[in-house]
């Protein structure tokens, strides 16, 4: 069948759905020479008509046809809503085995979308006559033979990172006009959250790109439609011939506005055209932070915390206690099935009006009593930030929900998700990244109830989260000569990333003042050397302790399994247990990959333990699951004696790899590198059995002109001494600001973007 017999064909026909869907698509795969269902798939294993599945909101249905890995398909009559057939392809998309592409029709108009993990989406759109132009009959036959080609080349990872770019352009141009950072960040929150409520279509008809297209080199007009268009969101209501939803939800309580200037309307309305009904908020809330944080600018492009690295800590802390209850659950439904068939058939043969079984009822009651327990799931992130981890923990519980809800429908109940964004709680003390949280997590929420064909409450649709409070989380010092231990909320679980500072470093990042009070204040219970983070572990431990939480799981610098820090894991032992862990784990901080540890507590009734994935019986305050070493008695032999050994104040340790490159290589003045680079030994050398450890070690003698002659390891100095924002403490007998001017000259000879003051 040719393409304009086709056309001329399927123009003249207004049967309904149900009489001309088959014959439509029978004659699509006549005019691609493709297989037809029957031919191909006689059984209806693989490629069928009419694809049974369950309904995530309840009940049966039916997918009009289904190719297993390319595709499912839904018609819809000519001229009906080709977006209520999407959202019912969305619904069974699991029953269908997540086909990578989404297939809807009216016999008229057909949209191909795509459906690829991790990519952001796209929609291959046209009617009948288009089907003249090659393209779009190359897309089609593509649908049939080769749906990884329609595979979008942008992931959602490469949308985030373009949008939060040009986002930080907007914010570097208000900070050179001199606008405070909370008000640009606050008005720049409203404008991001435009782009992605008009992408998901909470917003109509491109109002929000309309806006921009009206006011392009007329700033002053934009000023007046962005304070009209924000005060519709806010109450609800007309914006020109456009009905805007009610949004409330705090972001909306103003209507300010900062005047743009013409370049910067300019780079909001490209951004606009970003694709961000698939930004990933776990990314995006991290990027647009850095934004506004003139110290963190350079990291707008660095390395991030990823979804994949939060959910290794968020499953076993969260969600493997929440799926074993739902484990025990549909065990005991699938129990009760054949009891409830039996009474089914048996009702079919009188003609008597019934109450449910008892073992109906009883499944029923089992389904709803554990999708009212995730609906009242509650999670505290006591260092949100800007709501990654939150976010995620959000995603999870959704994700559980709507598992139930697939298992419910498949059963003849029907479920909704309950599961909100206000069951969350969040500490922050920075302003606008509290403020961010909540645009983090309402965006993921709405995002999810978008992808997943379900639609969200709508009046209001946004809701205020309270629960996230702009507070110090380890120190209260409303009243200075008073200083008190700050209340976290109750919580079943607390998660989270405290802040990496370490105990030497503290005094500088927080002053002396603070540093005295808080260690004061947990004088009993932290040791004063401990690291910042020990804080947070303990602040979470008491509230497993006092029966304010259920389990905990916190990050934390390697360091937390030694020394003074190992006291607050022996807290966490004395009172509970831990139940899962990572050693060690390279991790994102601010761009730069640190070494951390994670670790998962409770009050100890958790009985399975796992170590840096490993089940194991037991593990202990140094995060091993050998001979505990921790209880180890000093030996009277070894009393009053001891020595400091190799102390490093400077980043110039190196891996074995690049060590042995260094020693490999010939210098000009004829003396070997190993005069500087050298191998080391520390107490974990022997207890932990690391070998291989090298540092770049200048001999007191050694003055700086002639170090700079030991090239490669100098220029290794030069980097080291740019990425660490130029604090250096350097072992060598030269003055150290000649060093310092030396090693900036090498610097600038090596087009090092550095600055020595």
């Amino acid at each position: 069948m040719s393409p304009q017999v086709f056309i001329a064909k399927w123009k003249q026909v207004t049967l309904s759905e149900r009489s001309a869907c088959h014959e439509h698509f029978l004659d699509v795969c006549e005019l691609l020479n493709q297989p037809k269902p029957a031919a191909s798939d006689p059984d209806g294993a693989f490629y069928t008509f009419e694809r049974g599945v369950s309904r995530v909101g309840g009940g049966e249905g039916w997918a009009d046809v289904w190719m297993r890995g390319h595709f499912g398909w839904e018609y819809k009559g000519k001229r009906k809503d080709l977006k209520a057939a999407y959202n019912q392809l969305l619904q069974y998309r699991e029953d269908l085995d997540n086909p990578p592409l989404l297939v809807v029709c009216d016999m008229d108009r057909f949209e191909i979308h795509t459906n690829f993990t991790g990519t952001a989406k796209k929609v291959y759109a046209f009617n009948l006559d288009g089907l003249t132009e090659p393209e779009n009959l190359n897309v089609l036959r593509r649908v049939f033979t080769a749906p990884d080609e329609l595979r979008p080349l942008k992931t959602t990872e490469t949308v985030t990172k373009e949008a939060a770019k040009s986002f930080a352009e907007i914010a570097k141009g208000l900070r050179k006009r001199g606008v405070a950072a909370k008000d640009a960040a606050h008005f720049l929150m409203k404008l991001m959250f435009c782009m992605f409520a008009e992408d998901i279509e909470l917003l109509p008809n491109d109002v929000f790109k309309r806006c921009l297209d009206s006011a392009y080199m007329k700033p002053s007009q934009f000023t007046v439609l962005m304070t009209q268009l924000f005060n519709a969101m806010a109450h609800g209501g007309n914006f020109g011939a456009d009905y805007i939803l009610y949004f409330n939800g705090g972001l909306f309580s103003d209507a300010s506005v900062i005047e743009l200037q013409v370049d910067e309307i300019a780079v909001v309305r490209r951004v606009a055209d970003e694709d961000w009904s698939a930004v990933e908020p776990s990314i995006f809330g991290t990027l647009f932070e850095r934004s506004f944080d003139p110290d963190k600018e350079e990291l707008i492009g660095a390395h991030y915390t990823s979804r994949e690295d939060i959910e290794t800590l968020l499953r076993p802390v969260m969600l493997a206690p929440l799926r074993r209850e739902w484990d025990d659950v549909k065990r005991q439904c699938e129990a009760l099935w054949p009891e409830i068939q039996a009474a089914a058939r048996r009702e079919t043969k009188s003609t008597a009006k019934r109450k449910a079984s008892k073992p109906r009822a009883k499944f029923d009651r089992l389904i709803q009593d554990f999708a009212e327990r995730l609906s009242h799931v509650t999670v505290l992130d006591p260092a949100c930030g800007s709501g990654n981890f939150l976010y995620v923990a959000l995603h999870l519980l959704l994700n559980l929900e709507k598992e139930v809800i697939t298992f419910a429908a498949s059963h003849g109940v029907a479920q909704l998700p309950h599961v909100r964004p206000t069951q969350l709680s969040g500490i922050e003390i920075n302003p606008y990244a509290q403020e961010l949280a909540q645009v983090v997590i309402w965006i993921g929420y709405l995002q999810w109830m978008r992808d997943n064909g379900f639609s969200p409450r709508r009046n209001p649709v946004l809701e205020p989260i309270e629960s996230i409070r702009r507070m110090d989380a380890i120190l209260d010092l409303t009243n200075p000569a008073v200083p008190l231990e700050p209340e976290w909320p109750a919580a079943d679980f607390i998660v989270g990333n405290p802040p990496f500072l370490g105990d030497k470093v503290m005094r500088t990042g927080l002053g002396d003042e603070y540093v005295e009070r808080l260690r004061s204040l947990f004088a009993t219970r932290i040791p004063g050397q401990s690291d910042l983070c020990c804080y947070w572990f303990e602040k979470a431990r008491w509230q497993i302790e006092k029966g304010k939480a259920k389990r905990a799981g916190l990050l934390a610098t390697q360091g937390i399994r030694g020394g003074a820090n190992r006291e607050t894991l022996k807290r966490i032992k004395n009172s509970g247990d831990i139940f899962f862990a990572v050693s060690d784990r390279d991790w994102i901080l601010d761009g730069a990959t640190v070494h951390i540890s994670m670790v998962g507590f409770d009050d100890g009734s958790d009985t399975n333990r796992a170590l840096d994935g490993q089940v194991i019986s037991t593990i202990n305050a140094n995060l091993t699951s050998a001979a505990d070493s921790t209880t180890a008695k000093p030996l009277s032999d070894n009393k009053s004696m001891s020595f400091i050994g190799a102390a490093i104040h400077g980043p110039f340790d190196l891996n074995r790899r690049v060590a042995l490159e260094f020693l490999a290589t010939p210098n000009v003045h004829g003396k070997p590198n190993s005069d500087v680079v050298r191998s080391w030994a520390n107490a974990l050398t022997i207890t932990k059995r690391e070998d291989d450890l090298w540092i770049i070690d200048v001999p007191p003698d050694v003055g700086v002109e002639q170090a700079a002659l030991y090239e490669k390891p100098f220029e290794f100095c030069g980097r080291m001494f740019y990425q660490y924002e130029n604090r250096i403490v350097v072992r060598c007998g030269a003055e150290i600001g000649g060093f310092l001017e030396t090693l900036k000259k090498r610097c600038v000879q090596r087009s090092l973007a550095c600055l020595v003051s």
